[in-house]
């Protein structure tokens, strides 16, 4: 598929089922993915006393929100290019006590509209899997961070470890794809979904991408035999 095509693709995709998007996401995933979330934020283990974080991917801002809770100063960023989910997002910065540290902007991650060396730290999740160019991503991660800074991303990948990759294997892409049926009324969505999982890099090579774009101290966190994979990169240079 070329990547414009995939870019629209995705984009409509997320647009249909932003208004079910994070029940999914809690009964898909069994409520772990806000744990990972928050293993997320905590892993950048920043210095800064005000950092600024931007989130790629954003969506409806779960990741976002869960940085302004770590992190009790500082300024929170989130960029997204579907509307549906930002409008989401707008709505949880109302209900959240650090809601004017909170700015969600409509861009794209592969042409993020930032000065170079603005952010402290970039974070992502859940996105690696609709890009459609991951140097690009990377790389525009890496300009955008300071000297020093942090990358953080979490992603769903092929588990490799048996038998847990078998049970896996019936439930992500076989049985989820109904679950989206029943639940968003969107089986497409979600058979789009279990594909990208099928189809995607192995955190190995996903972890190669981020150390030729000039990140240093990259490593790789798993959970669930590797289903979900934490991979993290600094910047070099001297730490605010």
């Amino acid at each position: 598929m070329p990547p414009s095509s995939k870019h629209q693709l995705v984009q409509n995709i997320f647009d249909r089922i932003a208004t079910r998007y994070d029940l999914l996401n809690r009964v898909i995933s069994f409520h772990f993915d806000t744990f990972w979330r928050k293993r997320a934020v905590r892993a950048l283990r920043l210095t800064s006393q005000n950092p600024v974080v931007l989130d790629l991917g954003s969506g409806t801002g779960d990741l976002a929100l869960a940085a302004a809770t770590e992190f009790q100063q500082g300024m929170i960023v989130g960029l997204d290019f579907s509307h549906a989910m930002l409008r989401l997002a707008l709505k949880k910065k109302k209900n959240a006590r650090s809601d004017n540290r909170i700015f969600f902007i409509l861009g794209s991650a592969l042409d993020p509209p930032f000065r170079a060396e603005s952010f402290d730290a970039v974070v992502t999740a859940f996105v690696l899997r609709n890009i459609t160019d991951l140097s690009l991503f990377f790389h525009h991660a890496h300009r955008l961070l300071r000297p020093g800074g942090k990358l953080v991303s979490l992603d769903m990948f092929p588990p490799s470890r048996f038998p847990f990759s078998l049970f896996y294997s019936c439930y992500f892409y076989r049985l989820v794809p109904w679950i989206g049926a029943l639940l968003a009324r969107d089986r497409g969505a979600y058979q789009y979904l279990s594909d990208s999982v099928r189809t995607f890099h192995p955190p190995e090579t996903v972890a190669e991408l981020i150390r030729e774009t000039g990140f240093q101290e990259v490593r790789i966190e798993k959970f669930l035999s590797g289903a979900v994979c934490l991979h993290l990169g600094e910047k070099p240079g001297a730490s605010r």
